[in-house]
């Protein structure tokens, strides 16, 4: 079948490897999303392995609707009872982008229409409306007028991994924290350090990947799939025994954070319980000035996601807080490879040190950099090698 993989900007190319190793063959990787085929196992695995994908698509239908009567008519022209039983709900998640259709929810209105209409007129009743927990979730992208709709594999963004019990003010969503950990070439064994942790997404993602779990064993309820007319439970069952069997319960690298309050390390706590990695991840209540290398572990990677402070008046506070940031990369962290995720290039200059690389990503609808810092021990420059005797 033909699938297409959703995830967030700058983390096209992750996905693409990520369902080539799953064994997917890549048609297409474009702005946000990845284009492949595969078979049923291909699709179950995805759904329990992909750590970037936010949604998961089955493309069935395509066309050009110019107006209002056109995107009606050809609605009704599918048989939708190839796709929505009897006694399912449905909802739709409408993407509308440079269209003459303005408003997405009426475009999802008007398709719902007409497929309320078809089944009326067939069966004399008509489908329920589930917007909430649907049995089918149709996705109607619109692109120009061109429509691809597509049946939602998962029902659910798949970002919702299913583990957090409860966040602070502004968390990373799961997948941005997973693609943050994958961008930083961590290689899920050497340290990994996150002195502003919050409620410790970046580690909890962390810490998934090196213990070989997979993050849809954490998924609330039934997967989309499950309510297809092809769906496989033998099939699905085995896939499912399979990703428990992979996981790895001795912790497979040193994953530690820290955060100046106390009920932020609470809710951090809570979550990392939830994802069964209590045992793999150390968290401390100490402020960022503190934080220092573990002793007696090699050289890692520092990897956080610092405010932004996105209030009028927060610059100065901003900038004191990065200048703590890179005077305490310098000091306490020689030999690692930093990362800081932020929103804020401007207070991020007052780390104080030259980025090695900036790699563009969106925090929701704010641009940001992950900012790469290579912190060598002593001086970068080697020692010029003593001249010798002058030749005569």
């Amino acid at each position: 079948m033909h699938l297409t993989a959703t995830t967030q900007f700058g983390l096209e190319e992750l996905l693409a490897d990520e369902l080539y190793a799953l064994g997917a063959d890549i048609t297409h990787v474009g702005s946000r999303a990845v284009e492949f085929i595969g078979d049923h196992r291909l699709l179950y695995e995805v759904a329990l392995w992909s750590r970037l994908s936010m949604r998961l698509l089955r493309p069935f239908a395509a066309f050009y609707a110019a107006d209002e009567k056109a995107l009606y008519r050809e609605v009704s022209r599918i048989d939708w009872q190839d796709f929505i039983g009897p006694g399912q709900t449905f909802a739709i998640t409408p993407v509308v982008n440079r269209s003459t259709f303005e408003h997405s929810l009426f475009v999802a209105q008007l398709t719902k229409d007409a497929i309320v209409d078809q089944f009326r007129a067939r069966t004399g009743e008509r489908p329920s409306i589930d917007t909430r927990n649907p049995d089918i979730r149709l996705h109607l992208r619109m692109t120009e007028n061109e429509v691809i709709l597509s049946l939602d594999a998962a029902g659910d963004s798949l970002h919702r991994r299913g583990y957090r019990q409860g966040t602070n003010e502004a968390p990373l969503n799961e997948v941005l924290a997973a693609g943050l950990v994958l961008l930083s070439g961590w290689n899920g064994k050497k340290p990994l350090i996150d002195p502003m942790c919050g409620s410790a997404t970046i580690l909890t993602e962390a810490g998934l990947i090196s213990q070989r779990i997979a993050p849809g064993l954490f998924h609330q309820g039934r997967f989309g799939f499950e309510n297809w007319y092809d769906f496989d439970p033998e099939l699905w069952n085995q896939v499912r025994e399979e990703a428990k069997a992979q996981r790895l319960e001795e912790p497979q690298a040193y994953l530690a954070g820290s955060d100046l309050d106390p009920k932020t390390i609470d809710l951090a706590a809570a979550n990392i319980t939830a994802a069964g990695l209590e045992d793999c991840i150390r968290l401390s209540v100490r402020d960022v000035k503190d934080a220092v290398a573990p002793a007696r572990e090699e050289p890692g990677i520092v990897l956080t996601n610092p405010p932004y402070g996105e209030r009028i008046g927060d610059e100065a506070q901003m900038a004191a807080l990065y200048k703590t940031i890179g005077d305490t990369l310098k000091t306490g962290f020689q030999g690692y490879n930093a990362f800081v995720f932020t929103g804020n290039l401007e207070a991020a200059k007052s780390i104080g040190l030259k980025p090695a690389r900036r790699i563009p990503l969106f925090n929701g609808p704010i641009d940001c950099r992950l900012l790469k810092y290579e912190l060598y021990r002593g001086s970068r420059r080697e020692p010029r090698p003593a001249e010798g005797p002058a030749k005569n």
